[in-house]
């Protein structure tokens, strides 16, 4: 499949207002729609991976909200209407109800997504 809506995607990871849908679209990258209620801080949930966050880099845009993004250069910020792109070595956190739509490289992503699954498990 080349084209996605929102509700074409099915959930991968969900839990606490989470929501992550994800799948892939094409040449090895995916599509993910991501909601994150607001004070959601996805460290714990990426300790464990390379740096305590997420190795895999995204491009996206963010819908609704406002995003902290926790880099090894510092802090930046973002809100809804930018487009962004999120180097590896990040950490979000959601300063406001926050909904994003990005791309990934399948591979990388489906590897972050079954350690927060797994996380969630313990």
């Amino acid at each position: 499949m080349t084209a996605a809506t929102r509700d074409d995607v099915p959930v991968a990871l969900g839990g606490d207002g989470v929501e992550v849908r994800n799948m892939p679209i094409g040449d090895g990258m995916s599509v993910s729609y991501i909601s994150l209620p607001q004070g959601t801080d996805m460290g714990p949930a990426l300790k464990g991976l390379p740096d305590d966050a997420c190795p895999c880099p995204h491009w996206g845009c963010l819908l609704k909200g406002r995003i902290r993004m926790r880099t090894p250069s510092g802090e930046e910020e973002y809100e809804a209407g930018q487009a962004y792109y999120w180097a590896p070595g990040h950490v979000p956190v959601a300063l406001e109800d926050s909904e994003f739509v990005e791309f990934s490289q399948t591979g990388d992503f489906r590897q972050v997504l079954d350690h927060v699954v797994a996380a969630q498990a313990r």
